[in-house]
């Protein structure tokens, strides 16, 4: 009876002896070969991140400006104009207005000039005819729209926007969407203008990024 006492004694202290060894090998094991952060650094890719200019969609050649320009979406989202990496107008930037929101930029150096708003729908406009008829050739014009940028625009205004390339300011109605950049003395119509209609009723916003050389 003791003989078989003891070796149930014996047996039971093998499988702990037993158990704790493998245990302890695995867990030396596991901690040799397997650390977290060095294999999710195995398995990751490094992805090289390019920064363009006014966040583009692709970087612009050498000798081209990049901007970005978006009208805003009915008067729920404010506009914002950017021009080589510099964010000229925008919401955050708390200077942007119902209208029309305009940038005036050096064409040759990239130095901002001017901007300034315009309220279109119950502002004075002879301020906006002034405005414009003070830009001088060399100079960028960048426009973005807000709710309303053709309540109150006159024939004066839509022919001075159609003489910096505007194919579509004779047309601005109510509420439409439209980005544009244009310049003085322009002989064709610029290729960087959108332009959206308020109707159907949706909160339309237009958008325009390039490289202008």
């Amino acid at each position: 009876m003791r003989v078989s006492g003891l070796l149930r004694i014996l047996a039971v202290i093998f499988v702990l002896f037993t158990s704790w060894i493998f245990f302890w090998g695995y867990l030396s094991f596991s901690m040799k070969t397997v650390r977290l952060p060095r294999w999710l650094g195995a398995v990751s890719k490094k992805t090289r991140v390019v920064k363009t200019r006014c966040n583009l969609s692709k970087p612009c050649p050498d000798n081209y400006f990049a901007f970005k320009i978006c009208s805003g979406a009915a008067n729920v989202v404010g506009p914002s104009i950017c021009f080589e990496d510099h964010m000229i107008m925008s919401p955050v930037k708390n200077n942007v207005g119902r209208g029309l929101n305009i940038a005036l930029v050096n064409g040759t150096t990239g130095m901002v000039l001017k901007h300034d708003h315009f309220d279109m729908y119950s502002g004075d406009v002879q301020l906006l005819e002034k405005f414009l008829k003070e830009i001088t050739e060399g100079m960028l014009v960048l426009v973005a729209s807000y709710d309303d940028p053709g309540t109150k625009m006159n024939d004066e205004i839509r022919k001075l926007f159609s003489q910096m390339g505007s194919s579509h300011a004779n047309q601005l109605g109510f509420r439409d969407s439209w980005v544009f950049l244009g310049a003085r003395g322009i002989k064709n119509n610029s290729p960087f203008e959108q332009v959206g209609s308020w109707w159907p009723p949706h909160p339309w916003r237009r958008g325009g990024e390039q490289c202008q050389g």
